[in-house]
């Protein structure tokens, strides 16, 4: 019995898979191996009853994270997951390794990540390679939902923001000046406060505001993550996942079209394909 996980910092989605088939699938609150510590994994291990069921059974784990770029960071995650599963080999690989194989398989190229965070790097078809991007939801993370979140609270509390986005957002969120500025500095998870305002986002992406903001987001990722890399590898395919790439695909594609950018596929959320390739694997 095998075991993929891939999680950002809001959601974790997780597949278990027997002799060629997924037994169970489901959606947990995310791991980032960064921010939470190893008491919060093990008890959201222990709160889920298809993890408790299966424990003994599984015999190997891929679990892909945000956060999980460091060798210290990983072993936190094969700690506690050993801990849980006593009989499996668990592999903690980055998030954008995930990615590399859900879009490109064992083949080379770019990958690129757009969703609650933003990266991007380039694969040799069997791992990414190590850059400079990556920096995290406070210095980096350029239109992911996180930037847009910035950028959208910012705004509100500048009082730069448009009167009828702003009816809006107070209407769906209640926000006000303590509110806000309490989870962001005083909050264990700022960066999750910050995606929080993706489906607002979503809903109202044909505002002026809210779809220049997309847009402005798209086109900050293409020129500071995507153009740097197709200098060092011209003409190389990319292949995009997370839910803003997804979600904006259109516009994304525009972008490629006029910076001459081979972007080749666009998913929202690895895991189907991470589990069919490791299920093709074993």
């Amino acid at each position: 019995m095998i075991l993929v996980i891939f999680t950002g910092s809001r959601y974790a989605d997780w597949r278990i898979a027997d002799k060629g088939k997924v037994l169970h699938g489901f959606r947990t609150p995310g791991i980032n191996s960064y921010i939470q510590d190893e008491n919060f994994i093990n008890q959201l291990l222990n709160k889920n009853t298809n993890l408790l069921y299966n424990a003994e059974k599984v015999r190997k784990i891929f679990f892909f994270g945000a956060g999980a770029s460091s060798k210290e960071r990983q072993d936190k995650i094969v700690r506690v997951f050993s801990s849980f599963f006593k009989n499996a080999k668990t592999k903690v690989y980055h998030d954008l390794q995930a990615s590399a194989i859900s879009t490109l398989g064992d083949e080379k190229g770019i990958v690129g990540i757009i969703g609650s965070g933003s990266n991007a790097a380039y694969f040799n078809g069997k791992k990414t390679l190590d850059n400079n991007f990556g920096l995290g939801y406070i210095l980096a993370d350029e239109g992911s939902t996180n930037w847009m979140g910035q950028h959208l609270l910012r705004d509100f509390l500048t009082d730069t923001l448009p009167h009828g986005i702003r009816e809006k957002l107070v209407d769906k969120h209640g926000l006000d000046r303590k509110s806000i500025l309490d989870k962001i500095y005083n909050s264990p998870n700022p960066n999750i406060f910050l995606t929080s305002f993706s489906d607002f986002i979503y809903e109202n992406r044909t505002d002026a505001y809210i779809s220049t903001l997309i847009k402005k987001g798209l086109e900050t990722y293409v020129k500071e993550y995507l153009l740097p890399l197709i200098d060092m590898y011209p003409d190389a395919p990319i292949g995009m996942t997370g839910s803003v790439a997804f979600n904006y695909k259109e516009w994304l594609l525009d972008l490629a079209k006029e910076y001459h950018l081979n972007i080749q596929v666009i998913i929202k959320e690895p895991i189907q394909n991470l589990i069919k390739y490791y299920i093709n694997k074993n």
